[in-house]
Formats: C-alpha cells, sequence, structure tokens
C-alpha cells in the first residue's frame, strides 16, 4: 500500500464509520435554509411559544442568589426525585421510590439525555429496537449509537398514525430488547388507548422486553385522560417512563427530564450519567422542584390554549383540502399534502421561499412521512392564521 493510499485510509476511519452513516436531523438541515431568511412564519420548532412561568424562573434566580452553584449529587437533589414520585402519584397513580436505597427516578439533561443513558444501559451490541414511524428523529440514530438494531414499525394515516399491537408482535424475534413507545407523538399526535396498551404489555411480559414509554406530552392531551403505560396490570417491572418538563411547563431550554423504572434499570442508566453528564445544573433542578409543585394552573391554561390552536389548524387545514386527522394529543398536526402532486420536502422548500411559512416534511420523521408535513400549533392563532394563508395561496398556484 503507497504512503497517499495509507493517508487516505486514515481520512475516511477517522470519524466512527458509525456516526458518517447518521444522515443529519431532518429538522435541523431543513432550518438551515430558514436562518437566512428574515420575517419567516414558522411552525416548524416544537417548542412551545410561551416563555416559562415566572415562579418557576423566580425558584432558580433565588437558588442563585443564595449561592446555589454546586454539583448535586449524580442521583440529583432528594427534593427532586420526591416531587417527580409526588407529581406521578398525583397525576397517573403511579408508585417509584425516590430515596437513595433501591432509588427507582433519575433526573436526566432532557428525555433525550434520558433516552440515550437507558439505551446504552440495556443494550448488548445487534439487539433490536422496536421503533413506531412517524417518530422523533432521536430514537432512530441514538439506538444505532448504543450498538443496536433499530426495526421500523411504519404507521399509516388510515390507522390515525396509532401503533397496532398486532404489527408489533410481527416484529419480535429473539434479538428484541426493547420497544420505544411514543404518546402522545411527535410529529402525529396520535395517542394509545387503554386496550392496546394492554395487548403490547402482555406482549412484553410474555417475551421479556423492556418497554421505553416517553410521555413527554402526557400531559398535552385533549381527548381524555392519559393512560401512562406503567399503569398497565404487569407492565411496571417492564417499562422505563421518560418524561420531563420541556413541553408541558414551557421549559425546553432548561433541559430537565428524568427516567422512572425498576431499580436495576434506573441504577445502570445512572453509572453511565455519573461518568457522561456527572448531574443536571442545580439550577435547573430547583425550578423543576416549583414546576411540579405549582406549577399545575399555568400548565392547565397552556394546554387550554394548545386546544384552541388545534381546533382551528385543524379546521382550516381541511378546509383547503389538506386531509388532517385531529391530533388526541402534543401540539402538531400532520396533514397530508398528496393532493399537491410534490413530495413532502419540495412542499415544505416551495412554501419556505415562496410565502416565507416554515414546516417540516414529514420524511424528517421516517420513510412512512412521505406525503406528510408537521405543523406545529404551539404558535400564536396570528401565526396559525398567516400560515394557513400562504399554504392556500401555494395550492392556489399549484
Amino acid at each position: 500500500m503507497s504512503l497517499s493510499e495509507e493517508v487516505s485510509l486514515q481520512k475516511k476511519t477517522r470519524v466512527s464509520r458509525v456516526v458518517q452513516s447518521l444522515p443529519p436531523s431532518g429538522i435541523r438541515e431543513f432550518f438551515d435554509l430558514v436562518l437566512a431568511m428574515d420575517d419567516v412564519v414558522s411552525l416548524g420548532v416544537g417548542e412551545p411559544d410561551f416563555v416559562t412561568p415566572w415562579t418557576i424562573c423566580e425558584s432558580a434566580i433565588y437558588a442563585l442568589e443564595r449561592g446555589r452553584t454546586s454539583y448535586t449529587s449524580n442521583w440529583g437533589l432528594l427534593e427532586l426525585r420526591r416531587e417527580i414520585a409526588n407529581y406521578l402519584y398525583r397525576r397517573f397513580g403511579l408508585s417509584y421510590n425516590p430515596e437513595s436505597d433501591n432509588c427507582e427516578i433519575l433526573p436526566t439533561v432532557g428525555v433525550s439525555q434520558g433516552y440515550d443513558l437507558i439505551l446504552r444501559a440495556i443494550l448488548e451490541p445487534g439487539d433490536e429496537v422496536i421503533i413506531h414511524q412517524p417518530s422523533y428523529v432521536a430514537y432512530h440514530p441514538l439506538v444505532t449509537l448504543a450498538g443496536g438494531v433499530p426495526i421500523i414499525l411504519e404507521t399509516t394515516a388510515a390507522d390515525g398514525f396509532r401503533i397496532q399491537p398486532s404489527a408489533v408482535e410481527n416484529l419480535i424475534t429473539s434479538r428484541t430488547k426493547a420497544i420505544v413507545l411514543n404518546y402522545p407523538c411527535n410529529p402525529t399526535g396520535s395517542t394509545l388507548e387503554r386496550a392496546a396498551l394492554e395487548a403490547i404489555a402482555e406482549l412484553a411480559r410474555q417475551e421479556d422486553i423492556i418497554v421505553l414509554s416517553d410521555e413527554v406530552y402526557a400531559e398535552l392531551s385533549y381527548e381524555g385522560e392519559h393512560v401512562s403505560f406503567p399503569t398497565i396490570a404487569g407492565a411496571r417491572d417492564n417499562c422505563v417512563l421518560m418524561s420531563g418538563m420541556s413541553k408541558a411547563w414551557a421549559m425546553t431550554g432548561w433541559r430537565m427530564g428524568y427516567l422512572a423504572g425498576p431499580h436495576d434499570l434506573i441504577a445502570a442508566a445512572c453509572k453511565i450519567h455519573q461518568y457522561s453528564m456527572l448531574s443536571c445544573p442545580i439550577l435547573t433542578q430547583y425550578a423543576a422542584i416549583e414546576a411540579l409543585r405549582h406549577g399545575d394552573r399555568a400548565m392547565h391554561d397552556m394546554v387550554d390554549t394548545y386546544n384552541q390552536r388545534r381546533r382551528v389548524i385543524v379546521e382550516g387545514l381541511n378546509q383547503l383540502g389538506l386531509e388532517c386527522h385531529t391530533p388526541e394529543g402534543a401540539f402538531y398536526a400532520f396533514p397530508s399534502i398528496k393532493c399537491s402532486g410534490l413530495s413532502s420536502v419540495e412542499f415544505c422548500k416551495r412554501l419556505l421561499t415562496e410565502e416565507k411559512v416554515a414546516i417540516v416534511p414529514g420524511t424528517a420523521f421516517g420513510a412512512s412521512g412521505e406525503g406528510h408535513v408537521r405543523m406545529a400549533y404551539a404558535a400564536s392563532f396570528e401565526a396559525i392564521e398567516k400560515a394557513l394563508a400562504g399554504i392556500g395561496r401555494l395550492l392556489g398556484r399549484l
């Protein structure tokens, strides 16, 4: 081998082949275009347009004024773990131990870090993880980075993008280690009813599969009460609940999530956490304590507003001829744009360049998102109306 060939080979392998194989986030890649433009109406980013309620901010400021600037335990503040436990019991009837002995709750730097931790804690190389799509953009890549194999379960508009237990069963093999659930779902707004959860729980129990249940949008449920997966009979011992403060309390930038589940799994996640992150920021933890103690009213007010916006955007899309199922939760509409004759990416690029309206191609959330776009109604009524008007003009030209 010549010297030039050796140098070329080194360049090819300098970055991990696994990382090289990962596509960039479909959301971030698209919004690089947005940054170069002015006066864009954005229904793209999955982030509340509300600022964090003042009492929550004030609690962090007060902690700072008292000199609370140190590390905390890898397990986070005991006071926070107790508040998480109290909230889960009050809201969903779930019981988790927050105390140091056999602790079952771990504060994390957002739900995404919690997901990353638990994957690395449970997966052996080649283990399979069933992931439904369309789904949150991080689910697939983080399984790959943890050495696992993502197995895709495609959901369809015909089923309201709901997960069918029979489809889950068809994908289970001797290598299946985990099933990822996200409901209400980003990007479709679909949720799961008790009967489906019970069927999935039974499959998990029979096959000794761990369910990773991302319920960060649980509080944003509009069609009845959210049923948390670990409340299903026999489900708790095979489930790690993933949630956090970002969506319901408008705290995305605070990066506050948590895991709750059996001690052996949570302790394994904490072992990785202590090396990779050490602990969550202490001020964020104090803010979360205040949110969990006294943030219910502000949260309910925000959810009421999202519900009103949901009705406006779904009605507007259907009037424009873009068939859109009514999302049962979260703050996303996922209409079909097939009637336009454009692909999801083409539709979004033309809408952005011609009408300065930013939304996200459905393919950012998996191949089964083709023919759809995601529109976040965590935006003002004015922005929603402008976006609908821009879509109407584009459709008129098409």
